[in-house]
């Protein structure tokens, strides 16, 4: 089945968000990064700047910068309007309000979308569905990230967050991933068993982190090998 955009919901988070959700220091900064998931994040756009190089995967990137900030547009306020009427699922501590949220999420989308077509020639977004195989060799990479893709979206299937998370930890040598909650802000439905399937081949534990905005989601999962 092709991926469709119609289905996406677009909302970018920034760097400053990426270092408190997975408790990334100057050190892990400097490693080889690769994220699933990133969508319209500024994250890789913040990194370049820094002089670092992130690959991002997302099947959005199949789509041209057109069609994603178009998408952007038509979902804003739909976004912004659940958000509102939900308010009380959210801790409104390192965003203030709704205002705020919104500028935000959209400064971190235009700084991803400014970014994104020479991103995408030099290979730093690429087109790519998890659990699918990618194309890197085994523990090509330092660190793995996965920021509001696995796990929260518990409705697709223990089985897809099993073999997307082995998909990445064949090529990393150590994965995060935030939060641990599902789309209801409880906790995912797969976290148990994912840490569970992953328990007796990895190391692998849950952190706190120093970011919370749905309400009780301030932890990660990290993965790593011996």
């Amino acid at each position: 089945m092709a991926f469709e955009l119609k289905s996406v919901v677009p909302w970018g988070r920034n760097l400053k968000e990426y270092r408190l959700m997975f408790n990334l220091t100057e050190a892990d900064l400097a490693k080889k990064i690769i994220s699933a998931g990133d969508g319209p994040a500024s994250f890789n756009a913040q990194m370049k700047s820094l002089g670092h190089k992130v690959i991002s995967l997302d099947p959005i990137y199949e789509f041209s910068k057109e069609d994603l900030a178009q998408r952007i547009r038509e979902t804003r306020q739909e976004v912004l309007t659940q958000t509102r009427r939900n308010q009380q699922n959210f801790v409104w501590k390192l965003i203030k309000d709704i205002d705020e949220l919104e500028k935000v999420r959209m400064q971190a989308m235009q700084t991803f979308l400014a970014d994104y077509e020479p991103g995408r020639q030099e290979g730093r977004y690429l087109a790519h569905a998890l659990p699918n195989r990618t194309i890197y060799q085994d523990d090509e990479f330092e660190l793995g990230l996965s920021s509001h893709f696995l796990l929260l979206y518990a409705q697709l299937g223990l089985d897809f967050h099993l073999q997307s998370i082995t998909e990445m930890m064949r090529i990393c040598r150590e994965i995060r991933i935030f939060p641990l909650l599902d789309l209801n802000a409880e906790e995912s439905s797969v976290l148990g068993e994912t840490i569970e399937f992953f328990g007796s081949a990895y190391q692998i534990g849950i952190e706190p982190v120093a970011y919370e905005f749905q309400r009780n989601g301030n932890k990660m999962l990290r993965i790593s090998k011996s």
